[in-house]
């Protein structure tokens, strides 16, 4: 989601987005100077991160080892060509090691491609793009942390209409077939995961799980990007791939129409939860705790796994986290609860950061400091 807080009236259930973005520009440095960043050498990285065997591990013990994962939100997934546009700085080694010091094993990396993408018919992602993107994935890989590589926010042309898919899926073919093709040679440490919150953007029911067309459109792109990674061979004939739910959410319409491709073994199911809504997004009801709380929570839990679990299937919370509301001790409580919950049903909690501490930031890019290191340590607890 983009600039929350206009978008709150629209917004009426408790399973639903989370990509917000910030209004509190802190660096105008524009993509153009990525060139002074600094970019790691390949053979710092463990052999077994970046070019080792892909380990034998089902989804479900892989997802185990996740353990606790942090979202680089509102950066390389901004809607626009300068990635600062959403008020966070250029990233730095410094931040990503700050943040795998802190516990987290996994780092979640949003990417919109738009702006970086040739015209039709062979939609070239431009190379200095992808080295950024590998770049900053090296710098989580470079301690050991696993990396999750996505299509965010790209919905202006990923339309789920029968009317648009021709032309959709040819261009998340292509797309997908870059960056697999970029990232091969990676160990499992590296993750990809086909679409962000897949639905059709300003529709009437864009997140109340769509419509009939559109949640199976949504399962047709997710095939067409799973057999693009595929094709590509080598390491990722196996590797492991997220795929969401229709706006990777979990309404009843949404988990019973939801299809893994192919029946895939190394899929890993990715869903986002923003619950209880009024506390979690929308900010307007700053308490929680109550018996009554946990037990609406747990249920959300239980839902999950029903569906999942006694499929077999691996899951990975994407996005989930707590906006501020002058309520730490709440949102800590809430935390502590969340994190063990996902710990309990076998889920790696990735907490939605964009960056701003008046939102869902727990981290100051700027000053590389925890602003709220105690919801941090709590999240990174929960599944060590």
């Amino acid at each position: 989601m983009k600039n929350i807080f206009p978008f709150l009236i629209l917004l009426g259930i408790t399973v639903l987005l989370g990509c917000s973005s910030s209004e509190n520009p802190v660096n105008n440095d524009s993509l153009g100077e990525i060139d002074t960043v600094e970019t790691p050498n390949d053979n710092s990285i463990p052999d077994e991160v970046f070019n080792g065997d892909m380990r034998d591990l089902s989804p479900k013990e892989f997802v185990l080892d996740m353990g606790s994962g942090w979202n680089l939100g509102n950066t390389l997934d901004t809607e626009d060509v300068d990635k600062t546009a959403w008020g966070n700085p250029i990233t730095t080694k410094a931040m990503i090691d700050a943040v795998a010091e802190k516990g987290f094993k996994t780092l979640r990396l949003p990417v919109t491609w738009r702006f970086h993408t040739g015209d039709s018919p062979d939609y070239i992602l431009e190379s200095d793009w992808l080295d950024r993107v590998e770049d900053i994935a090296n710098f989580a890989l470079r301690n050991e942390m696993y990396v999750i590589i996505n299509v965010h926010h790209d919905d202006e042309w990923i339309i789920p209409t029968y009317e648009n898919a021709p032309a959709v899926k040819n261009r998340l073919t292509k797309t997908w077939t870059q960056i697999a093709n970029r990232f091969k040679p990676y160990g499992d440490y590296v993750i990809f995961e086909t679409l962000n919150e897949p639905r059709h953007e300003g529709s009437p029911e864009e997140w109340e799980g769509g419509t009939a067309e559109g949640r199976d459109v949504v399962n047709q792109y997710h095939q067409v990007g799973v057999d693009a990674i595929r094709a590509t061979g080598g390491n990722n004939a196996v590797r492991k791939i997220m795929v969401s739910t229709y706006a990777a959410g979990t309404g009843d319409n949404v988990l019973e129409d939801y299809l893994v491709p192919n029946n895939d073994e190394n899929i890993i199911v990715s869903i986002h939860n923003y619950s209880p809504y009024l506390f979690s997004l929308a900010g307007t009801d700053s308490t929680w705790g109550t018996d009554t709380d946990k037990a609406e929570l747990t249920e959300e839990f239980n839902i999950i796994q029903n569906k999942f679990n006694n499929e077999g299937r691996a899951v990975v919370m994407g996005e989930w986290g707590s906006t501020f509301a002058n309520n730490v001790a709440d949102r800590l409580a809430h935390a502590e609860y969340y994190a063990e919950l996902c710990a309990e049903h076998g889920i790696c909690p990735i907490w939605w950061d964009n960056g701003n501490a008046d939102e869902f930031g727990l981290f100051n890019r700027n000053t590389l400091e925890w602003v709220y290191p105690e919801i941090a340590d709590a999240i990174v607890n929960a599944t060590r």
